[in-house]
């Protein structure tokens, strides 16, 4: 039959519905049996293109069958309204509005998904070591300023930091020129919200820091089962506190003792003091700057992170005698780690499958590349279980890519698509890629993926000494990284060290940047002892410490800031 312009040749079944919907005419002899009508012949047609073609415009299907594009409109408006066609933009370019057949649409986005995930080959982990550190910026320190900060915290949003390692090595290590006045500017502004997340020894803890609009999804639940939450502080001082700041309000030290004074009766300012910080760790009070953090820090008691003292501040109290004579009295000063406007921390989203959408996204952002390790690392309520559907829904949509990245760590890996390339270029050799810069982290540093991601490297084999410590991610101890590989792990105090290779060109590195991290403050002084189980003089680690300005004393190695 000829149908526009063009002979064409027909299943003798559809020889009724071409009659009917473009009045061509039927060949003599056909039976009658081929040639009744049907419901929606036209529809019938344009159905039919659309199973077998990929997304197509209307004009194609006009071309196609030579009718005007208004009638083909029509018809694919009533295909549309049963859901056996769908409309939408499905090619790059932006060639304008399409139409694609439902299940056809289903079967190219099986295979796009199936396509992706064979372009990409697994990578070694040291390539994922060297991927995470870039991805957050550490050490390559391209941020600057207030704005900077803001997209390093939204980056860290939600995950627990010691307090005596977030403003000497996680946050210096990713913002270039970053002050203590960058991060009061935001949480002065209302912009970021911290709180803390439990209590660590002396007068440490883990702070959480968030963009205040995301605080409520990201910051931690009470949990009945951990030291320092809300539960465990519920003093008739505690409920005094927390009573004086409800309904919003936001009060400076002394205003808070006085309301306290009023509910509960007298308490001296050392009570007071250690019931808000009881509430502070446990998440419930805030403050609307870090300053009474740093106080808390430099009063004296050992902190996870060893931290160059700050010089306190001097009062003169110049105009102390020139108030009027039966005026009120004069203000007592508040205690140095009480400085700033005191408020309770914004009520936690319930809803778990919030939640759950908020620590994938947060997780994806921070990572690049989420596996089950990462998950467990930051021990996500719920844990992997809880935002994996997420993150097949992410792959569903397109906003991630699922696939085995990264070779050794299961199949349940989920990327977004910007840091797959990243990934890839970061296992090219090493003559062919960016270097990457020896790093010393916190090992609680979300940038270390040792102990979390990646399990922590075996040790080469010790000859006459056991090591006895083992790496692991707590408060006060460190990395070393160089070229991505975990070269040093320090422990917390810095006495004991232990070393994952006995080649020198690793080691010399690692020692370097530790002595350079020293002399810059970020960790105060450094007295090693033992290294690797055996005290440090006899072990090559020893050597390379020296080599990097470590001074011998009886007790060991010791470098001063």
């Amino acid at each position: 039959m000829r149908i526009a312009s063009d002979e064409r040749w027909l299943a003798i079944e559809d020889a009724g519905r071409v009659r009917d919907a473009l009045g061509a005419a039927l060949p003599v002899g056909v039976p009658e049996a081929f040639t009744e009508p049907v419901r929606d012949p036209m529809g019938d047609l344009v159905g039919r293109y659309a199973r077998t073609h990929g997304p197509f415009q209307a004009q194609d299907v006009a071309t196609r069958l030579g009718l005007g594009v208004a009638v083909i409109g029509a018809a694919l408006a009533r295909l549309t309204a049963t859901g056996r066609v769908l409309q939408g933009e499905f090619r790059p370019g932006g060639i304008g509005l399409e139409w694609c057949d439902a299940e056809a649409l289903r079967t190219i986005r099986r295979r796009s998904l199936a396509a992706l995930r064979r372009e990409v080959e697994p990578v070694p982990a040291d390539a994922l070591a060297r991927f995470i550190p870039s991805w957050q910026g550490v050490g390559a320190r391209a941020t600057r300023g207030v704005d900077g900060l803001l997209r390093v915290v939204e980056q860290l949003a939600g995950v627990p930091l010691p307090a005596s390692a977030l403003e000497s090595l996680i946050l210096p290590s990713r913002v270039a020129d970053y002050s203590c006045a960058l991060l009061d500017e935001l949480t002065l502004s209302g912009e970021v919200l911290w709180t803390g997340a439990g209590a660590l020894a002396g007068n440490d803890g883990w702070v959480v820091l968030a963009p205040a609009e995301l605080a409520p999804l990201v910051m931690r639940p009470d949990d009945p089962d951990s030291a320092g939450t809300a539960d465990d502080v519920d003093g008739a001082l505690e409920r005094s506190i927390r009573a004086a700041l409800t309904g919003d309000q936001a009060l400076f030290y002394r205003g808070l003792a006085d309301r306290v004074a009023a509910t509960h009766g007298v308490a001296s300012d050392d009570e007071i003091s250690a019931a808000v910080w009881a509430l502070v760790w446990g998440g419930t009070l805030t403050n609307d700057t870090l300053a009474p953090v740093r106080a808390l820090l430099g009063s004296g008691s050992r902190t996870a992170h060893a931290r160059r003292p700050r010089a306190p501040r001097s009062r003169y109290g110049r105009y102390s005698g020139l108030a009027a004579p039966g005026g009120s009295p004069p203000v007592r000063p508040s205690p140095p780690a009480m400085g700033g406007r005191w408020s309770a921390t914004p009520p936690r989203e319930s809803d778990p499958t919030r939640r759950a959408l908020a620590a994938a996204d947060v997780l994806l952002d921070r990572y690049g590349l989420v596996t089950r390790g990462s998950v467990a690392g930051e021990r996500v309520q719920g844990g992997f279980a809880a935002v994996y559907p997420v993150l097949k829904s992410a792959e569903e949509s397109g906003r991630a890519r699922r696939g085995y990245f990264v070779d050794g760590l299961g199949a349940a890996q989920f990327a977004l698509p910007g840091a797959v390339d990243r990934l890839r270029a970061e296992a090219r050799p090493a003559d062919l890629r960016e270097p990457s810069p020896t790093l010393v982290l916190a090992a609680t540093d979300p940038a270390n993926p040792y102990g979390a991601a990646l399990a922590w490297p075996a040790a080469p084999p010790a000859e006459g000494a056991r090591r006895g410590h083992q790496p692991a991610r707590k408060a006060g101890a460190l990395v070393v990284l160089v070229d991505g590989g975990c070269v040093i792990y320090v422990e917390r105090g810095g006495r004991t060290l232990l070393s994952f290779t006995d080649d020198v060109t690793g080691l010399q590195p690692a020692a370097d940047a530790l002595a350079l991290a020293v002399r810059d403050g970020a960790l105060g002084k450094l007295q090693v002892e033992r290294a690797d189980g055996a005290p440090i003089v006899s072990s090559p680690l020893g050597d390379a410490l020296e080599a990097a300005g470590f001074r011998p004393t009886p007790r060991g190695l010791r470098l001063r800031a």
